[in-house]
């Protein structure tokens, strides 16, 4: 077990250095989002497919334990499948990384979820899930709407998925054909943004309610479902996700789909352009709070914001969103919701 490291707590310097373990599709997004990063120094690239690493136009490498020993990166941005997590964070560790970004779907199980929280606080290293559809700027203008009590007490909210990528039988194959052979789809793979996303909005959730089913029969895991929230506060949240239908959207992949949260004293819309609209209780026109419009990147730069977000966390000691040990909540929440859909009934958290 690594030793915690004196520097352990300690704001990091600029330039930060930080290396990218996975140079598939995603990656992409982290790569251009580092390099728009003024106090980043962006330092190597690894994959078992060393052209693909190479491609990145940084130092090219074939697996972690290289890149680690060879570039010596203050952050280490794991941007690999959720079966390679747990290996590549106890590698980063032991070659004395400060801070580790990890994609999601985070680990392989929630067992393997806990030992690397449990290895990272050990050796004093901070872990966060790159979990970034908080950070969109849609949700971000939600929040602070809420937060000022602009539409009164919130009694609940509606989110409506609509990709429009799962239908026939090439469906996810010219993006991310790895979808098909996942066994959970809908909900391990794309509603946990959501569950995410209602923390950030609405509160902890206590109980969940789902019903999921297999659209497409050329894929192994479910594509569509509904699931309802029940939070701390007391209000509700409801998740329709369904990956064969779209919504009104140049790019269904901006928003993914169209949200409405509801309450005492007004509402508020996100449509599938991004902007959002909010109408007063009792009327019928509408101000718009954020309008749309390009976004650099992937979802509204949300994959920008979220390393900015951490990157400045770690240069000024301040506290950092979706650390892994508060996202376990979410975890719990997935595994809530499977066991829901396989004994249909309500699950407490």
């Amino acid at each position: 077990m690594t030793e915690p490291s004196s520097l352990a707590g300690r704001p990091l310097q600029t330039p930060v250095r930080v290396a990218c373990l996975g140079a598939g599709y995603f990656s992409r997004f982290h790569h251009d989002a580092w390099r728009r990063i003024d106090a980043v120094d962006l330092v190597g690239s690894a994959d078992l497919d060393r052209g693909k690493a190479s491609a990145t136009g940084l130092p090219a490498f074939e697996n972690i334990g290289e890149l680690i020993a060879k570039t010596r990166p203050d952050v280490l941005d794991i941007i690999t499948p959720p079966f390679t997590h747990l290996d590549a964070i106890r590698v980063a560790i032991e070659g004395g990384v400060r801070a580790i970004i990890c994609q999601k779907p985070f680990c392989r199980t929630p067992e393997d979820a806990r030992h690397a929280i449990q290895l990272a606080s050990l050796a004093g290293v901070r872990l966060v899930v790159h979990e970034n559809f908080r950070f969109q700027p849609w949700y971000r203008t939600i929040a602070e709407t809420l937060r000022e009590g602009g539409i009164g007490d919130v009694q609940q909210a509606t989110f409506r998925l609509r990709t429009g990528d799962g239908q026939g039988p090439d469906a996810y194959l010219s993006r991310q054909p790895y979808f098909r052979s996942m066994p959970r789809l809908l909900v391990h793979e794309t509603a946990v943004h959501w569950i995410d996303t209602f923390r950030f909005l609405l509160g902890e959730i206590q109980a969940v309610y789902a019903d999921l089913r297999r659209l497409n029969p050329v894929i192994d895991g479910e594509d569509a479902g509904y699931i309802l929230f029940d939070f701390a506060g007391g209000g509700r949240a409801l998740f329709d996700g369904n990956r064969h239908l779209d919504h009104c959207a140049t790019d269904t992949r901006t928003t993914f789909g169209e949200a409405l949260v509801e309450g005492t004293e007004g509402s508020l819309s996100l449509l599938g352009n991004g902007a959002v609209y909010k109408r007063r209780f009792g009327e019928s026109e509408t101000s718009c709070l954020l309008e749309a419009r390009d976004w650099k990147g992937f979802g509204g730069d949300c994959v920008h914001a979220l390393q900015l977000h951490v990157i400045n966390g770690l240069l000024n000691g301040t506290p950092l969103e979706n650390e892994a040990s508060d996202y376990l909540k979410v975890i719990e929440v997935e595994s809530a919701i499977y066991r829901s859909a396989e004994q249909q009934r309500k699950v407490r958290i």
